[in-house]
């Protein structure tokens, strides 16, 4: 049955079929009333009704945090390399601290200082740019929990930008804050694939799982086998994977950055507090 929507100053008296017109003029009109969906229990033909109120004067009380001191997310990453970009230039400057200058194509459309690009999965920050080059900064502790030490002018290293609300998600949740390195302790190919098995210390281990993902040198990959008796864990890598990431080019024992699947590290933080609410 068709029904007429008769508003008032206060409540549509019925409960319209919204269809597209109906939505775009509800729009139009936002300019002079707020629209609220609220529960009708009463009328069967929708669960919902439409209600208008007058607008009110923005309040002029300075805005509330909320949550103010919960841990921030600043960049996140998918782990699908966009391009391959090869050192310049890295090591101390005038002001004392430590610089790296990659030389890069694709991730610098629409670059702007301060934006977030991930290399070799370390979330880094950058400082300066221009038609051809980028530079970041490394941080002592950066330095000591990376594997960024090891790379030396013409180095390539894997690049990626921060995530955009439009982005695909071909990967995982990357954060770009590296948990450790590992240490690659083979290389076998099988056909025109190739195995990798990398060595990584027991407190991130655990949060490696058989077909979970994780990141290595900034790679979204698929894990295969774990062995937490011997402390490594397996990969493989298909031939389009192997001409696009660094890890291929790197030799046995060299390192490389490991960053877990946060959703493990979320559910063991619940699962102590749980647990220790029981146990009190």
């Amino acid at each position: 049955m068709a029904a007429a929507a008769v508003v008032s100053s206060s409540i549509v008296s019925t409960t319209p079929k919204i269809t597209g017109s109906t939505y775009a003029s509800l729009l139009l009109s936002k300019a002079h009333h707020h629209c609220r969906l609220a529960f009708n229990p009463i009328l069967k033909s929708s669960p919902l009704r439409l209600t208008f109120l007058p607008n009110k004067p923005r309040s002029t009380l300075p805005l509330r945090r909320t949550n103010a001191t919960a841990p921030q997310t600043r960049c996140l990453f998918t782990g699908i390399v966009e391009e391959l970009g090869t050192v310049k230039q890295l090591g101390k400057v005038p002001h004392g601290g430590f610089d790296m200058v990659i030389a890069a194509k694709t991730v610098l459309e629409g670059v702007n200082l301060g934006d977030s690009i991930a290399v070799n999965g370390t979330c880094l920050t950058v400082t300066e740019f221009d038609a051809n080059t980028f530079t970041v900064g490394l941080s002592p502790e950066t330095l000591r929990k990376t594997s960024l030490e090891e790379l030396q002018s013409g180095s390539l290293v894997n690049l990626e930008r921060a995530l955009t609300p439009t982005s695909r998600m071909g990967g995982h949740f990357v954060q770009g804050h590296v948990d450790g390195t590992g240490i690659i302790l083979s290389k076998v190919p099988e056909g025109d694939s190739l195995w990798i098995k990398v060595k990584a210390e027991k407190e991130l281990l655990k949060y490696v799982v058989p077909k979970g993902f994780i990141a290595v040198d900034g790679t979204s990959l698929t894990v295969v086998n774990v062995n937490d008796g011997e402390g490594w864990f397996n990969f493989m890598l298909v031939a389009y994977t192997q001409q696009k990431v660094v890890i291929p080019l790197k030799e046995v024992g060299q390192k490389v950055n490991l960053e877990a699947d946060i959703l493990g590290k979320q559910v063991e933080r619940l699962l102590s507090g749980y647990i220790s609410i029981r146990s009190s």
